[in-house]
């Protein structure tokens, strides 16, 4: 006689055959489940992002709408502090909670120089904070890719990551047979899906939001989505991190900034192994100097502040102006501060090569600015194929808004740049065409003015970057031998005499 649970696995093994499927209930229900949890992921995503973001719009609007019914100036800064602190969390929950993209938005939006004080508080502490992929998953993916039993490869690694951001996380590491510790960067599965539903939804918002700020916004995201796509190869990363290593090595005594050394025969599409660079994160940079007992606004912690800024601005300046070829991912969480104030720049998932003609046109632009000379920045606004609507007679507003995109010191009175404003320069000068690969500069000028703020220190990076750009169109050709060999007396004289008011304390 059978018994009945025989009998059941023998009939279920007869329909298993015939369906090709298992044919317990249990794992049928199972199945359908995540195959139409998967298939609604993408637009459960999408919905949830929709509403949140027309939602925090909404709220903009109806506060800009409020405020012009009030007459007192005071009660509607207060109206805007209020609607930048509901915002600012509402954003909050969207970047923490969706993740993906949205945290890298995040990075982008909290800048001192670019969002509300409210924004910025709130979220400046998402940087390397996304979800964490289980150590389980982190080692398979390891072993997959570098095709060896984990303990083969590692003396010891760190369960907890250092740092998990929207691509990957990153573990300290040692390897067997080494004396120093490494960085192990590692992918997180399934995300490049995720990310490109998010920079589609986002582009669709920009293309409405262009209409509101007169902003070629579309192109940005453009440029983000390529950007994006090359950030899951580890392999271009390391390509990249290597070449821009090399190029501050041959064209430095010292290198301006700490670039990681890869580890030959360990870099994968998903799997990374770098020189592990110990430092301290620079948003943490305020509490280790008061740790220390040093007074932030004192001599001493002015002097590490200032050459931090010096270091960092000449190694974008020279891979902007002298290279093209340029660290595309700036912000505050791939920055270490290392002994003596040395400066390691991490992360070269995203870098650009600007063409020469956009880095020639640049080059003119950082020039024109530093000269103060509103004639040659329109003209090198033309040359770099940014369109407007202004009128010749418009000059002097092009060169307000060519401060405010391209330098670190904004003009006087300005400490937040607010594209909604009515006094804002992109309502007064409607950009229409703006190239996607200068983009990335922007972002750089984004870093170094968040930075510039929340230092206390104003300086002006077009003034420190004007040798650069003066010897890129000499090399170009473009400049006379005996005007740049004047240009570069006159420049050395200027910093020497200059040397203490290049990077003035913000009171």
């Amino acid at each position: 006689m059978i018994a009945p649970q025989c009998f059941v696995f023998c009939i279920g093994e007869k329909l298993s055959f015939i369906l090709g499927r298992p044919c317990f209930a249990s794992k049928d229900r199972m199945s359908l489940k995540e195959k139409f949890s998967d298939r609604w992921k993408p637009f459960e995503r999408s919905l949830q992002f929709w509403v949140r973001a027309v939602d925090i719009y909404v709220g903009y609007k109806v506060c800009q709408l409020r405020t012009r019914l009030v007459r007192d100036a005071g009660e509607q800064e207060a109206m805007w502090e209020r609607q930048h602190a509901l915002a600012a969390e509402k954003m909050y929950l969207l970047c923490s909670e969706l993740g993906g993209f949205f945290l890298k938005a995040a990075q982008i939006f909290g800048k001192p120089d670019l969002a509300p004080a409210a924004w910025v508080r709130r979220l400046v502490t998402l940087c390397d904070r996304a979800p964490e992929t289980p150590f389980k998953v982190v080692q398979q993916v390891v072993e997959e890719e570098l095709g060896k039993k984990f303990d083969e490869v590692f003396e010891r690694f760190d369960v907890e990551p250092v740092g998990s951001a929207s691509i990957a996380q990153v573990h300290r590491a040692r390897l067997r047979n080494a004396k120093t510790d490494v960085a192990v960067k590692v992918q997180h599965p399934g995300g490049e899906l995720l990310m490109m539903i998010d920079i589609h939804n986002l582009q669709a918002f920009a293309k409405f939001l262009q209409k509101e700020i007169n902003f070629d916004l579309f192109s940005l995201t453009k440029e983000v989505e390529k950007q994006i796509r090359y950030e899951f190869d580890f392999r271009r990363e390391a390509e990249a991190m290597e070449r821009i290593r090399i190029f501050f090595r041959t064209n430095n005594r010292a290198a301006p900034v700490l670039v990681p050394r890869i580890i030959n025969g360990m870099v994968t599409r998903k799997v990374l192994v770098m020189e592990f660079i110990h430092g301290i994160p620079i948003m943490n940079l305020g509490d280790a100097i008061a740790q220390r007992g040093i007074d932030p606004c004192g001599k001493l912690a002015t002097a590490a502040k200032q050459k931090i800024l010096e270091n960092l601005t000449l190694a974008y300046g020279q891979m902007i102006l002298k290279s093209g070829f340029f660290h595309a991912d700036p912000h505050p969480g791939n920055i270490l501060i290392c002994k003596d104030s040395k400066v390691a720049l991490l992360d070269y998932g995203q870098v650009k090569q600007l063409p020469d003609y956009l880095r020639l046109g640049f080059a003119n632009l950082v020039i024109a600015i530093a000269d103060k000379n509103p004639s040659k920045a329109a003209q090198s606004y033309r040359e770099l194929g940014i369109e407007t609507l202004n009128s010749d007679d418009d000059e002097e507003e092009l060169f307000q808004l060519a401060m405010k995109m391209f330098d670190t010191k904004l003009p006087g009175g300005i400490t937040t740049l607010s594209p909604f404003s009515e006094e804002s320069s992109l309502k007064k000068i409607s950009v229409q065409s703006f190239p996607e690969e200068l983009f990335s500069v922007l972002r750089t000028m984004q870093l170094l003015r968040g930075l510039s703020v929340g230092m206390g220190i104003s300086y002006s990076c077009a003034e420190q970057w004007r040798p650069l750009a003066e010897e890129a169109l000499y090399r170009a050709g473009r400049l006379e031998d005996g005007s740049f060999k004047a240009q570069q007396r006159s420049g050395f004289l200027q910093r020497v005499f200059r040397r203490g008011r290049i990077f003035d304390q913000q009171r």
